[in-house]
């Protein structure tokens, strides 16, 4: 059944990237990655990782989406020539191709086991993300916050002329 499981998460975190790369419509990007993103939170299910799982919800599939649909939301299209094919299409598959081979191969090639296959235990996880990468955590959303104020800011100059 975890096979199964496994197997339409999969097809559903690929399917969404795909999405993601091919779809024309930026809105409907942003919903292929929000498909995606939920999809790798049911891979961390399968994997017994239920924080990693909610952690994935919460803030990729609900906050990052959301600034994201906001962001869209407030750009002016119209403002832009209508984006056509781009002439770089044959470097990205080539560079798309590498970078699968890349990751391919580092798949395949099975390092010798380790001797302590143990990690760091879940207090020790969550002392040092609360210590030791707090601030950075904070300093990152101050950043999202700026660039939403200012998207705003952005949006609504040009509405006065």
């Amino acid at each position: 059944m975890s096979e199964v499981l496994f197997g339409i998460a999969a097809v559903l975190t690929l399917g969404g990237g795909l999405g993601v790369a091919v779809t024309r419509n930026v809105v409907h990007a942003a919903l292929f990655l929000l498909l995606s993103l939920i999809a790798v939170a049911g891979l961390y299910l399968l994997l017994f990782a239920e924080f990693l799982a909610l952690v994935q919800v919460l803030i990729y599939g609900g906050a990052i989406i959301i600034v994201l649909l906001f962001a869209i939301m407030l750009t002016r299209t119209d403002e832009y020539p209508r984006i056509s094919d781009n002439r770089q299409w044959p470097l990205a598959i080539v560079a798309a191709g590498a970078v699968f081979g890349v990751i391919a191969a580092a798949f395949l090639w099975r390092p010798p086991p380790a001797t302590d296959p143990q990690g760091p235990g879940l207090s020790a996880l969550g002392e040092t993300l609360f210590t030791d990468w707090a601030l950075p955590f904070e300093l990152a959303s101050l950043v999202l916050l700026v660039a939403l104020i200012g998207a705003i800011i952005i949006a609504r100059a040009g509405d006065r002329n």
